[in-house]
C-alpha cells in the first residue's frame, strides 16, 4: 500500500542552475533522493536556464549567484518577468547579509547558503514550493528589525549602497577583468562600465582606480571567489 502511494505521488520538478559541475551534480543527487522531488534539468548559465524553463515548465528553479555572463540576480529578474508564477530559490556561497535581500527584491522566494546542511537545503525547497519565503533565522530577524525601524538597518558594509549592477561590476573588477572585458561580459558599452566605476568609487569613497581594484580584489578574496 505504501509503495503504491509513493509511486503515484506527484514529484515536483526542479531546475538546478550552477556553473560548477561538481556542485551541480551533488545538488541534483541530493534532490533526487527525495520521494517528492526530482531534477528535470541542469543548467550552467542563465541563457541555458531560460531555455530549459521555457521548454520544461519546472515547478521551481534553484539558482546560484555566480554565473557567467548574467549573474543569478539578473537571471531571477528575467525569470520573474517571463515566468512570474515560477518560484526561485537562491543557493549560494555568498554572504546572505549582502545578497539575500537583493535576491528577494529581484523576485526570489528564498535564500540559503551552501554551507547549510543538506536537510536545510531540502527543507528550503519544500517551503518555497509551498508558497512560503525561506531565509535563515538570522536573516529573518534582520529583515524584521529593518521593517520595524523603518530605515536601512544594514550590515554596516558600504557595499550595501551599491546597486545590483554596480556590485556585479565591482565583483568583476576584483576578479581582474578590465573595463572592456567587463563591457563584453555584461553586453554593455565601455562608457556605461566607466560610469559604473565612477559611481562605485563615489559610494565607497575611493580616490582612484588603483584603490578601486585593491578594494575589489580584497573583497573577492574574502568571499572565496
Amino acid at each position: 500500500m505504501t509503495k503504491s502511494l509513493s509511486k503515484t505521488r506527484k514529484k515536483f520538478r526542479v531546475v538546478v542552475v550552477d556553473d560548477h559541475p561538481i556542485i551541480r551534480r551533488g545538488l541534483a543527487d541530493l534532490i533526487n533522493q527525495e520521494d517528492d522531488l526530482e531534477v528535470c534539468a541542469e543548467a550552467t548559465d542563465a541563457h541555458q536556464a531560460l531555455e530549459m524553463i521555457a521548454s520544461l515548465k519546472p515547478d521551481i528553479a534553484v539558482v546560484d549567484i555566480s554565473l557567467k555572463e548574467i549573474n543569478g540576480i539578473e537571471l531571477i529578474k528575467h525569470i520573474k518577468t517571463r515566468h512570474p508564477k515560477l518560484p526561485t530559490l537562491v543557493l549560494s556561497m555568498h554572504d546572505e547579509t549582502l545578497y539575500a535581500e537583493r535576491a528577494l527584491r529581484a523576485g526570489a522566494r528564498g535564500y540559503v547558503m551552501k554551507q547549510e546542511p543538506p536537510e536545510t537545503v531540502i527543507s528550503s525547497i519544500r517551503k518555497v514550493l509551498a508558497g512560503e519565503i525561506y531565509v535563515s533565522e538570522k536573516m529573518s530577524s534582520r529583515l524584521i528589525a529593518r521593517m520595524a525601524d523603518g530605515r536601512a538597518n544594514g550590515t554596516g558594509s558600504p557595499l550595501e549602497h551599491l546597486s545590483d549592477r554596480e556590485l556585479e561590476v565591482f565583483q568583476l573588477i576584483g576578479q581582474g577583468l578590465r573595463t572592456r572585458q567587463i563591457a563584453e561580459r555584461l553586453c554593455l558599452s565601455i562608457k556605461t562600465i566607466e560610469s559604473y566605476r565612477e559611481h562605485i568609487k563615489d559610494k565607497l569613497d575611493l580616490e582612484n582606480s588603483t584603490e578601486l581594484f585593491q578594494h575589489a580584489l580584497q573583497w573577492v578574496q574574502s568571499q572565496g571567489q
